[in-house]
């Protein structure tokens, strides 16, 4: 048999399933119940959030009964709830297709519902062609409309549905759906990992869950944060930890030879500024808000290490620091000369403390009139 991807195995199948869009699931819920049902919906939000399935399992309990039907609706193979992909039938003739076809009884169950995913995708002349359905549409017919770009919609349409924002899925709760799909598939895997993959999914479950069966397709039985890396191609975690530690001693050799051991790994210039702009971010956080706080997505020991290491900076400089990965990370893109650019930015990172204190030497300030960064006199 054909392997089929966690994102589909592991796909809810429920209302009571749904991870991260309860408060949706719940409304839908209480307009059967009460028998509110809108003859148009639409569900908006990125990739990967929950859209089509939240779609399937609300045409699952407008039109189930049966486990033949309930396993046709959720297959998308269901006679009475079509779906269609906007993107590839976004013509005028497939939109007045469908509008022919809703006229037709739904063949078993109550209703005739149409799924159509990335709605935007629909060409001018096929959204007036549906908006003339959509605006006295059969008492047997039911649209839920999918998209992540909302705004391609037209208004005469959005008007016309009940509209859904489905938000980004936080990290913990993709980080639990993880540990359990990895226990269901009996392999073992490091928390650190679990809540790096999370992070990575970026709020998309999807994504998420595709990074996990890359790591699962390796063969290992334990699933570790080097094996990711190593698969993604991503900075090792422990030299980037090796290189704040140097900024944080003010030892420009040691951040440049830190440097050096990640560019020599093959990682471009760009996704590296990348990962020490989003550490240095934790860094700031942690320093402005304890190391409790609940804005950064660390577990155990990395939590720990993590927060040792911010007491070693102070906010403001970390902003600075940011500000300045930023700045070099957009020049690197249009420069002939990057590492020269990338060493330079490192350098100045591990001497802020030191350039500061020659601005106030020039100025006579008794202040540094540049943000602290580094402070080695913390441990």
């Amino acid at each position: 048999m054909s392997y089929t991807v966690l994102a589909r195995r592991y796909r809810s199948e429920d209302f009571d399933q749904v991870v991260g869009q309860e408060p949706i699931a719940r409304t839908l819920q209480n307009a059967i119940q009460s028998d509110r049902v809108a003859h148009a919906y639409l569900f908006c939000g990125t990739r990967g959030v929950g859209k089509t399935s939240m779609a399937r399992i609300f045409a699952k309990a407008l039109n189930g009964g049966t486990d033949e039907i309930d396993l046709a609706i959720m297959k998308g193979r269901d006679s009475d709830v079509i779906e269609i992909d906007a993107a590839s039938n976004n013509k005028v003739e497939e939109a007045r297709e469908l509008i022919a076809n809703s006229v037709y009884r739904p063949m078993r169950g109550k209703y005739k519902i149409y799924i159509i995913d990335e709605v935007h995708m629909l060409s001018t002349a096929a959204f007036n062609a549906l908006l003339k359905t959509m605006e006295e549409p059969p008492e047997h017919v039911k649209f839920i409309l999918c998209t992540t770009d909302p705004h391609k919609i037209p208004a005469t349409i959005q008007s016309r549905c009940q509209r859904f924002d489905f938000k980004n899925i936080s990290t913990s709760q993709i980080a639990e759906h993880l540990t359990s799909v990895i226990k269901n598939e009996k392999l073992k895997a490091e928390p650190e990992l679990i809540q790096e993959v999370a992070k990575q999914g970026q709020g998309s479950m999807r994504d998420a869950l595709s990074l996990l069966d890359r790591l699962m397709a390796a063969g290992e039985k334990k699933l570790t944060l080097t094996l990711f890396h190593e698969l993604l191609g991503l900075p090792d975690r422990a030299v980037i930890s090796n290189l704040l530690d140097a900024l944080a001693n003010a030892d420009p050799a040691s951040a440049l030879q830190q440097t050096d051991t990640l560019v020599r790994t093959g990682l471009g210039i760009e996704q590296l500024l990348e990962s020490i702009i989003a550490r240095l971010r934790d860094l700031m956080v942690i320093a402005a808000c304890g190391p409790d706080t609940t804005l950064v997505d660390l577990t155990g020991t990395s939590r720990e290490d993590e927060a040792a290491r911010a007491a070693r900076f102070d906010a403001a400089g970390l902003v600075h620091m940011i500000a300045l990965c930023e700045n070099v990370q957009r020049a690197c893109k249009s420069s002939t000369t990057p590492r020269a650019l990338l060493d330079a930015l490192v350098v100045r990172l591990a001497l802020t403390e030191k350039l500061a204190d020659i601005t106030a030497l020039l100025t006579g300030s008794n202040q540094a009139s540049a943000p602290r960064g580094p402070n080695p006199k913390k441990s």
